[in-house]
């Protein structure tokens, strides 16, 4: 990726102080999303980095991997599954719990989102601890799919997400 487009997706990202709670430096991506040369040159970079690879299915996360998923999936002609919060998907599912720094939390699918074998990639806007990206594979291994990698807007590599998904394939378009 050349550092020229890279720089337009930094440059637009914004650092939001004590969001959700104080001491946190949010990294807002909705500007990306207002800009249409920036959104589609998320996608390009994502879909250039995966070009190639063999994959049947993009799995996003709740929410904002929602927006990059579905719309990544779209343009590589590829199956989307969405990845939720508990309580929110209206037919049987699976549910994996994971810890956060506090607490735990969930995700779920479909119980017939996927068939033995299909080869998924996930994505989602950030990567920080990785607990909702290894909760994701884990629902993906349980449906009986092969995770082939985790894709991310933003990686936050402080917090140690990329060394929890190991050995899983880990890409971030951008890294703080």
């Amino acid at each position: 990726m050349s550092a020229k487009r890279e720089d337009l997706i930094r440059s637009l990202v914004r650092d939001v102080v004590d969001f959700p709670k104080p001491g946190i430096v949010f990294k807002d991506i909705t500007p990306v999303l207002a800009e249409p040369r920036a959104f589609n040159l998320c996608l390009d970079l994502l879909a250039e980095h995966y070009d190639g690879m063999a994959f049947d299915c993009i799995v996003g996360i709740e929410s904002r991997g929602f927006i990059f998923g579905a719309a990544l999936a779209a343009k590589m002609r590829k199956a989307f599954v969405p990845a939720r919060k508990p309580g929110k998907l209206p037919a049987e599912t699976y549910q994996v719990e994971y810890e956060l720094e506090y607490g735990s939390d969930a995700v779920e699918m479909h119980r017939d989102a996927l068939t033995d074998r299909e080869r998924v990639l996930i994505v989602d806007d950030l990567l920080a601890t990785g607990g909702t990206a290894w909760a994701t594979g884990q629902l993906v291994r349980k449906l009986g799919g092969k995770v082939l990698g985790a894709a991310f807007v933003i990686e936050l590599e402080a917090l140690g997400g990329r060394e929890r998904l190991e050995p899983m394939e880990t890409f971030s378009l951008l890294r703080y």
